[in-house]
């Protein structure tokens, strides 16, 4: 599968979802290409991210985390990039939860992995991009841009984990700053991530948390 299918979607048209200007750079909304079921941006969404680096414990506490959340009607949105956001969103894929994939890369030559299909067809995945097709490959600033756009579409940020001194870890700072909500998985291995200010959740507590106080 690839994504020729895709379609460009520009300010200035009706189509255009309100909510990407929460995006603007100089009060410019992005153009952007999508593919899939733009409605899953009318909804509340909740932001995932992860670093690449990540201990046993949190890696147990993600699995328990999918298996939570594939099933609900919370709509998920992120790069999915690190190693174990791609084994958290390959999890939820098989479940019923809508999901909301940005790459930091141009959807024309994209391949589209054959376990995305289904969720494609059952209108409960999106393809994301904010970049053109000259962009073919992730690179550190066009992550982090994507990365700070998912930020900005989110309801909330779910972080599973963020290393000391890393983008995530800066993100989580700039996005309470910002004034938004964000939870990261209880774990010691987080204890610096809520002492900025992050809300300790679990895979049991998660869905109601977040719907009581962030949806």
């Amino acid at each position: 599968m690839d994504a020729r299918n895709s379609i460009i979607l520009q300010p200035d048209t009706t189509e255009y979802p309100a909510i990407l200007r929460r995006c603007e750079v100089n009060g410019r909304p992005p153009v952007v290409t999508v593919q899939g079921n733009p409605g899953l941006l009318e909804g509340k969404l909740l932001g995932f991210f992860c670093s690449r680096r990540c201990p046993g414990d949190i890696i147990l506490k993600i699995y328990d985390l999918a298996l939570a959340l594939r099933s609900t009607d919370v709509t998920l949105i992120g790069g999915f990039q690190s190693t174990m956001e791609k084994e958290f969103l390959d999890l939820v894929l098989r479940g019923a939860a809508g999901v909301i994939i940005c790459p930091a890369r141009g959807l024309g030559s994209m391949r589209i992995p054959s376990n995305w299909g289904k969720a494609l067809a059952d209108e409960r995945l999106l393809l994301l991009s904010f970049f053109d097709n000259n962009m073919r490959r992730p690179v550190t600033a066009v992550s982090a841009l994507r990365n700070a756009n998912v930020a900005s579409l989110a309801d909330c940020l779910l972080i599973a984990h963020a290393e000391r001194d890393s983008k995530t870890e800066k993100l989580c700072k700039d996005t309470l700053a910002q004034g938004k909500p964000v939870l990261a998985l209880a774990s010691p291995e987080n204890m610096h991530l809520l002492e900025l200010g992050a809300v300790p959740v679990t895979s049991d507590n998660l869905l109601p948390l977040f719907k009581t106080n962030f949806s």
